[in-house]
């Protein structure tokens, strides 16, 4: 206790607050911060450093910087930040302002919370086998709805060009070349860099569209699993960054590559890309997907470099290196194993209303870390529908199906050729909507598989009657007239067909 400042120690005394505290009060450190944990509020004070990325070093900056926090903070997390409170000195004694001392000068400010519930953070979750697909698909609405709701403007707009881009990018390699050898090798270094200076080098167009677009907003910044919480019903995105724009006015992928990875690094790819799948289909940003794997491997790598760091503190005992070490190299592998080529390919669903393609096309996905795009979403973005609102028959009409499924395939396309695996979820059940797949695919040699889900009549129809929730619009009196126009497989397509995955996979 002797080591921390004056303040903290007293901070860590019940006396000190004027409410009730749960004995002893947990003290939590971060580099940036002393976080104190007493129960029902936890209380936040910055440490007094300058660590060029941020710099607290004065009391009117740490003023600021709680106030940043507090504000920023209500988007995704309200009501959890509570209020900044003035701390003054009384002779050797530190205490939280008050009316009869508010004529005192401020020595320092503290933010104060409310606190979360227990091992109540995704990132708990996920470690005791509780967090849910249903949980992921929930944020991914979430974090879709925060990006909508975020600003951009001409100022924030310049900081997704690309020399700032690279200039962040570029550090993190400066910074972690004493490392090569130590827990990463020289090819994968330069694997890694080469990747990143290849894709500034021959996509310029891919950022400036993500600009015009308007993809570059005043974003979370630091949306890992440890700053998404539940709180009784609800999914809260807290502690976003405060302290430096430039890691905050990102491309939104920036912040969906941040939970998408942090994900796979613990393991569970597949909830990341639950995540992933309806965070796209809610905001139909497909076109996210061609800097996605960027962000990717820059969220692991920045992982890797402050780990590593932590090799060449001699305050961490040889233990703590040891596994430091460990997950350091786990993170530059990672990173690297973002910039590999791969060999993309399209999976074309077909089959009536209720036959289970979707449920299908989601559990390839999961197991494939494939993209899944669901012709109901494609047609309600075309038209300008919301997802969650029923479409009016206008959008249901041939030319707007035809410029559905032309859609598809250019997007399934599209990503296929970047090296994603696209589940194209749609009927099919016309011969010239499959045959644009077809001709497309053959003429970018890219491999196709179609999956035929099958049900009788009666069960589509109980299917359909039972639905809920969901944003197709098809109703069971629609599945005669589609059983009736449906077109079958020609000799060629039948080749194609592969079975479909056990059904009852979780």
């Amino acid at each position: 206790m002797s080591s921390l400042p004056p303040l903290i120690q007293q901070m860590q005394q019940p006396e000190f607050y004027p409410h009730p505290v749960t004995q002893p009060i947990e003290l939590k450190q971060t580099h940036g911060s002393f976080v104190l944990l007493t129960g029902e509020f936890v209380y936040k004070v910055k440490k007094s450093v300058d660590l060029g990325f941020f710099d607290y070093s004065t009391v009117e900056k740490r003023k600021h910087f709680c106030q940043e926090e507090l504000r920023l903070n209500q988007r995704g997390a309200p009501g959890i930040y509570l209020a900044v409170l003035p701390i003054i000195q009384h002779g050797d004694r530190f205490l939280l302002d008050s009316n009869e001392n508010s004529d005192k000068d401020p020595v320092d400010y503290t933010l104060k919370m409310r606190q979360f519930p227990k091992d109540n953070l995704f990132v708990d979750l996920l470690d005791r086998g509780e967090l849910t697909h249903a949980q992921m698909e929930d944020l991914g609405r979430l974090v879709a709805d925060y990006h909508a709701e975020a600003a951009t403007s001409e100022e924030i707009s310049q900081f997704g060009e690309i020399a700032a881009i690279r200039e962040a990018i570029d550090d993190n390699y400066h910074y972690t070349q004493a490392y090569i050898g130590r827990v990463q090798s020289q090819q994968q270094f330069q694997e890694t860099k080469a990747y990143s200076d290849r894709i500034f080098t021959d996509h310029p167009d891919w950022f400036q569209a993500r600009i015009a677009n308007g993809k570059i907003r005043n974003c979370h910044g630091d949306l890992h699993l440890r700053n998404i919480a539940l709180w009784g019903d609800r999914i809260l995105l807290f502690d976003c960054i405060e302290f430096n724009q430039s890691f905050r006015y990102v491309d939104v992928m920036y912040d969906v590559a941040f939970t998408v990875m942090d994900c796979q690094a613990r393991g569970r790819a597949d909830l990341g890309n639950a995540f992933l799948n309806t965070y796209l289909e809610w905001t139909g940003d497909w076109q996210g997907l061609r800097v996605l794997p960027l962000y990717l491997s820059r969220q692991a790598y920045v992982r890797a470099k402050v780990t590593s760091f932590l090799l060449d503190d001699d305050s961490i005992p040889p233990q703590e290196k040891e596994a430091a070490a460990q997950t350091a190299a786990d993170y530059y592998r990672l990173a690297w194993s973002y910039t590999q080529s791969k060999s993309g390919e399209i999976i074309m669903m077909s089959g009536l209303s209720g036959s289970g393609k979707s449920t299908t096309g989601r559990q390839i996905a999961q197991s494939q870390g494939g993209i899944q795009i669901r012709s109901d979403a494609v047609r309600k973005h075309l038209a300008g529908v919301p997802l969650n609102q029923r479409g009016p028959d206008a959008i249901y009409c041939p030319e707007m199906s035809d410029r559905t499924y032309s859609q598809l395939a250019d997007l399934g396309v599209m990503l296929a050729d970047l090296g994603w695996t696209v589940i194209l979820d749609a009927k099919y059940d016309r011969r010239r909507w499959r045959d644009k797949v077809h001709e497309r695919s053959q003429a970018a040699n890219i491999t196709l598989k179609i999956v035929h889900c099958q049900a009788p009549l009666a069960v589509l129809e109980a299917r359909l009657q039972q639905r809920t929730g969901d944003i197709a619009d098809a109703t069971a009196d629609l599945l005669a007239k589609q059983a009736e126009q449906a077109e079958d497989f020609t000799p060629y397509e039948r080749s194609l067909l592969v079975d479909r995955p056990d059904s009852n996979r979780n």
